[in-house]
C-alpha cells in the first residue's frame, strides 16, 4: 500500500511539473503581468469592440478580466460584462496569434489593427502586408489555420 501511495504521489509531482509545459506559448501575450497578476492579451485593446463594431478601442486596467491566465482590458464596465457573460465569443483565434503565420506553423504576433472576423470569430494578422495576402485567399488560409493550430497550439514560439 505504501508503495501503491508513493508511486501515486511521484505521478502527482510529475504531472503538475509538466502541466506548464503544455501551455507554452499558447496565447500571445505582452512579457510581465499586469495589477490582476496574469499576462495581458490582445495588447489591452477591447476585445468585444474588436469583435462587434471592429474597433481598436484601448481597454483600461479599470474593466479587467482574466480568462485562461490571461488578463484582457476593456474599455467600459458594460464591455468587461459582455466578455465575461461568453469569452469564446470575442476572444482571437489561434490565442491570439497571427492566423497567417499558423497556417504556415508559426506563431507570429496578431496586431488588433489587422483583423477579420469571420463566421463571428476573431482573426488576427502580423501586419498590413500578410492582412492583404490573407484577403486574396480567405478561405484557404483558415482551413490550413484551424488545421495546422492543434500540432503547435502547445508548443512555445522559438520550437516552430
Amino acid at each position: 500500500m505504501k508503495a501503491l501511495s508513493t508511486t501515486m504521489a511521484a505521478l502527482a509531482i510529475s504531472i503538475t511539473v509538466a502541466m506548464p509545459a503544455l501551455a507554452a506559448d499558447e496565447h500571445n501575450v505582452s512579457k510581465g503581468l499586469t495589477l490582476a497578476g496574469a499576462p495581458l492579451g490582445l495588447q489591452g485593446i477591447d476585445a468585444v469592440a474588436l469583435s462587434t463594431i471592429h474597433d481598436v478601442a484601448e481597454g483600461s486596467a479599470a474593466h479587467t478580466v482574466v480568462i485562461e491566465g490571461v488578463a484582457y482590458y476593456f474599455a467600459s464596465a458594460a464591455s468587461a460584462e459582455t466578455f465575461t457573460a461568453a469569452p469564446d465569443k470575442y476572444l482571437p483565434q489561434f490565442g491570439g496569434y497571427c492566423a497567417y503565420a499558423v497556417a504556415l506553423g508559426k506563431k507570429l504576433d496578431g496586431d488588433p489593427r489587422y483583423a477579420d472576423i469571420v463566421d463571428g470569430r476573431l482573426y488576427l494578422f502580423v501586419n498590413e502586408a500578410i492582412f492583404h495576402k490573407y484577403q486574396a485567399d480567405k478561405a484557404n488560409i483558415l482551413r490550413k489555420a484551424h488545421s495546422t493550430w492543434p500540432a503547435i497550439q502547445h508548443k512555445a514560439v522559438a520550437a516552430l
